[in-house]
């Protein structure tokens, strides 16, 4: 066994260290850390200390080590310090979070992930029935607009609800102006988020703590308990938070927090899936043709009529689910984050040690495997069938150094951090596909154009598109399945 002490990468600057080498381009900064230090290192970031392992064989191991890595307290503290909820690590509380939290497993897969799925696939439909044009005429739109438009309405509502007034026929209007301003107040909490993960309080980020305070409001016990159709997933968040006696608004924030959860990374990778089909006119024909497959015997004659998508023809789309993987593989740049709650020897895959010191962060940078040209062929390049066999099916072999790995596509986390709603994301995001593909013609105003991720947000997840798109969309003049054929 090889002993070695994690080289020190402090920077010249006091506190500062790397931080604005790391910051400026992350990936980079990383690769080339890589090549001059090995598969371990500490940088000094922001005054604090973060030991990377950057050999993707060695992940696993991080992930087991529970006894001396932390990731709820980093989590939680981050969530009290943006969010502004109550602080969940506290003695006071953290018996009771331990309850809450176990609610993501238990509402989130099984039976209660089918109905909230099915829950989701009948709000998308409504939400896409409204804004369809009634002529045949081309309409245009961002195409990140046009996403996060139906994405975040269908989302938000099959989590929370819907009030008395969406109800009424005639009675939505108002519904509607309220939506689009919590759109905008989530977009508006959602762009400082960088600089709030970064420290910065958010009192001094004065449109998002209005923004934030705004859907609070919203979302207090008072509100919820007079909307319909909450998911159980909501309800008993609800109930369990009742329970703990926290003050009324700082349970509306735990909901803030909820919602962008469930709407952050899932709103860039909805837009990336559908760029990236819209893009490649190979990744189109498949996808329509996987679309079609699907629908067929499913003739819609009237506005009443909704299409099914059961459980099992979910999974059998193959090619969205690729084209899905493919945009969460090119715009995913999360970071893992776990705490040293001891003084303990790390061993890689490879035998090589390193001391991490109690209270120092361990971090894995997924975007490292996400673009590894060895693992990857082509990296940057969109292939829509970079996960599909021969075949056409599902394919989960992929390799470096000719060992194959286990951990190749990283959106969601894995281990402790792994995203509890993972499955129901990727089943939302490829409803939304097959039904837009399905209701409209689409053509990007410029395919030629390049669009490149905004990397303010590298760390935090799902990057954002650096600019919006021009779509041009209309309803198809026949949807039946004869007309498609």
């Amino acid at each position: 066994m090889i002993f070695v002490i994690p080289p020190l990468i402090t920077g010249w600057l006091p506190f500062i260290g790397v931080t604005l080498d790391y910051v400026s381009n992350p990936l980079g900064f990383l690769r080339e850390t890589q090549k001059k230090y090995g598969n371990v290192f500490t940088c000094k970031i922001a005054g604090k200390y973060f030991t990377f392992v950057t050999d993707p064989f060695s992940f696993s191991i991080v992930m087991r080590q529970s006894k001396n890595l932390d990731f709820q307290k980093f989590a939680v503290g981050f969530s009290h310090r943006v969010f502004g909820h109550a602080d969940f690590s506290s003695s006071l509380f953290s018996e009771s979070y331990r309850e809450v939290h176990s609610i993501f497993r238990q509402t989130l897969q099984g039976l209660s992930l089918q109905q909230l799925t099915e829950t989701m696939l009948s709000n998308l439909q409504m939400v896409l029935e409204r804004g369809l044009p009634y002529e045949h005429d081309w309409l245009e739109e961002g195409l990140q607009s046009f996403t996060n438009r139906i994405m975040f309405e269908a989302g938000f509502l099959t989590l929370f609800g819907k009030d008395a007034g969406f109800l009424q026929a005639d009675g939505t209007s108002g519904t509607r102006i309220w939506m689009q301003k919590a759109v905008q107040d989530f977009l508006a909490f959602d762009r400082a988020f960088p600089l709030l993960a970064a420290g910065v309080p958010i009192g001094l980020c004065a449109e998002a703590w209005q923004a934030r305070e705004a859907l609070a409001e919203e979302l207090l016990h008072d509100k919820l308990h007079h909307r319909k159709c909450i998911s159980d997933l909501i309800q008993r968040r609800m109930d369990a938070f009742d329970r703990m006696h926290l003050d009324e608004t700082g349970k509306a924030r735990t909901h803030v927090c909820m919602l962008w959860a469930s709407q952050a990374n899932t709103l860039p990778a909805a837009f990336w899936s559908l760029y990236y089909t819209l893009r490649s006119v190979d990744a189109f024909t498949a996808a329509c043709t996987e679309v079609n497959r699907v629908f067929s015997g499913q003739l819609i004659n009237n506005q009443d009529q909704t299409l099914c998508l059961s459980r099992e023809q979910l999974d059998s789309m193959a090619v969205l689910e690729s084209i899905i993987e493919e945009a969460l593989r090119l715009s995913s740049a999360s970071m893992m984050i776990r705490v040293a709650s001891n003084d303990f020897t790390l061993t890689l895959d490879s035998g090589q040690t390193a001391d991490v010191r109690k209270g120092d962060y361990i971090a894995l940078y997924p975007q490292l495997i996400h673009l590894d040209p060895e693992i990857y062929p082509d990296p940057t390049e969109f292939k829509y069938n970079r996960f599909l066999d021969e075949k056409g099916q599902r394919k989960s072999n992929f390799f470096k150094n000719e060992r194959r790995l286990k951990h190749f596509l990283m959106p969601f986390g894995s281990g402790a951090s792994e995203c509890p709603g993972r499955f129901f994301a990727v089943h939302e995001i490829k409803q939304f596909l097959a039904l837009t593909l399905w209701h409209y013609d689409l053509q990007l105003r410029d395919p030629d154009a390049t669009l490149v991720p905004d990397g303010t947000r590298a760390g935090l997840g799902i990057l954002t598109p650096s600019r919006d798109v021009l779509l041009r969309y209309r309803r198809k003049t026949n949807t039946t399945t004869e007309q498609l054929r």
